[in-house]
């Protein structure tokens, strides 16, 4: 499903891994795999309209002028930690991608990003920029991370999640109405600890096993 801004993904592929991703039960390796799998589908949607140029090549049969992808490889921008889950699936599809990393996290208190680590690739304005975070929750951490992007240059940006709630896609309308929003699932709200419902918890947690 499209919308302004927002894309909703749902390819049945991406909806059954995602709700046994929901599931309690489910084992720290188990979520982490599943992360990996859906984190490809979802790349197809991030990067359905790459632009493309040709080249000649030689096929076993003659000569012919082949699609391949044009400019500069594009940037994958991983919000530690949890970013690395979906880091991976994609760089499987894109492994010649470049890589950058944010690191925030979210003070439990005022529900404010702090930032700890910021590395990124060079000449990010001639490159498409993947943002990528599982969850899309108050939106203040995504907003901060796209911020930054911004000032190191980069206008054509992206921001690929697992979950969203509707308070975070107000957000990241609101601060960066020029980065759209890919997602597999719109959830109810968030609660009262800034947590998306029904959600599946903390992706973090439950990739690495912490508490």
């Amino acid at each position: 499903m499209m919308q302004e801004h927002l894309t909703i993904v749902r390819h049945p592929l991406v909806q059954h891994k995602l709700t046994i991703m929901r599931d309690k039960a489910t084992s720290t390796a188990g979520f982490r795999q599943l992360l990996r799998e859906i984190s490809q589908l979802l790349a197809y949607e991030v990067t359905r309209d790459l632009e493309l140029s040709t080249r000649l090549i030689d096929t076993p049969v003659c000569e012919m002028e082949a699609p391949t992808l044009k400019g500069k490889k594009l940037a994958l921008i991983s919000i530690l930690r949890a970013g690395n889950g979906l880091l991976d699936g994609v760089l499987e599809l894109i492994p010649s991608a470049r890589v950058g990393y944010i690191g925030l996290y979210r003070d439990e208190k005022t529900l404010q990003p702090v930032q700890y680590y910021y590395k990124v690739p060079d000449e990010l304005g001639d490159r498409l920029v993947i943002a990528l975070d599982p969850m899309l929750a108050t939106g203040n951490s995504s907003v901060a991370a796209i911020d930054l992007l911004k000032k190191s240059g980069a206008r054509n940006i992206r921001f690929l999640c697992l979950l969203a709630a509707p308070e975070g896609v107000a957000r990241m309308r609101e601060a960066h109405p020029d980065v759209p929003v890919i997602t597999a699932a719109l959830d109810e709200r968030l609660n009262d600890k800034g947590y998306i419902v029904p959600g599946l918890g903390d992706a973090g947690d439950r990739m690495f096993g912490t508490k």
